[in-house]
């Protein structure tokens, strides 16, 4: 299962300056406003959602007080803005598939938004489905080998027995997919057994990628992923180019 591994992007975005771990505290944050909403509980032992988010928040390296602080707002602010999730599809350079996941209250700037990055980048958004057939949906976890000295199999085997559906090793660090219904239960074990994790999400992974030659499909598919990057309201956003 080698090739997909997120960790070289994972650790690029950790080593950004403090304005970009700004804004994916704050994305975060709002996802951890709309856990709390959605799962009727501030306290993440009755909530599975908002325990899945609260892990992701520390695998960015949040603080746990700035992760205490969105939760009791969400969860004491009745009038807090209501966010809704939508999902965007469409098509980058020479067919390179780009699924965008956006968190808004406001749906017609998020549209707007987002069709002008792919418009920038030489793109187009395309109907709903058109490109996620081309990716399966998993729980990824992403173990930091420097962070985590252990037994491979031994860690292995952890996952396994707890529901995970694939290991594998890469060259810096271990990864475990997992359905994502069994993603939960998954990291959960980890978490108590002591395993840190350098991400733990749901994700998107393309089952195959498209290789780019040409510097100007480079250029513009990067223009798009730049612009999506830079938008409040996007969340996650997945493709198939093959960095």
């Amino acid at each position: 299962m080698s090739g997909h591994s997120k960790f070289a992007n994972i650790k690029h975005k950790k080593e950004k300056n403090d304005a970009a771990k700004g804004k994916i505290f704050t994305k975060i944050g709002k996802e951890l406003a709309v856990a709390v909403k959605e799962g009727g509980s501030a306290d993440p032992a009755n909530n599975s959602r908002l325990r899945d988010v609260i892990a992701k928040a520390k695998a960015n390296n949040m603080p746990n007080d700035t992760i205490d602080r969105n939760i009791k707002k969400a969860d004491g602010d009745a009038n807090a803005a209501s966010y809704e999730y939508i999902t965007y599809e469409g098509y980058g350079p020479n067919g390179t598939a780009i699924i965008v996941e956006a968190l808004t209250d406001n749906r017609n700037r998020t549209a707007t938004n987002v069709k002008n990055a792919f418009t920038k980048g030489k793109g187009n958004v395309g109907t709903p489905g058109c490109v996620s057939f081309m990716f399966d949906k998993k729980g990824q976890i992403v173990i930091d080998k420097e962070e985590y000295e252990c037994d491979a199999d031994e860690l292995m085997m952890t996952a396994l027995d707890a529901g995970a559906e694939d290991f594998s090793e890469e060259e810096d660090s271990y990864e475990i997919l997992t359905d994502p219904d069994d993603f939960s239960a998954v990291r959960q074990t980890l978490e108590e057994a002591g395993i840190p994790m350098a991400a733990a999400e749901v994700t998107m992974i393309p089952q195959t990628y498209v290789e780019l030659t040409d510097e100007k499909d480079i250029a513009s598919i990067q223009k798009t992923l730049d612009m999506l990057d830079d938008d409040d309201d996007v969340q996650n956003v997945y493709h198939n180019w093959d960095e």
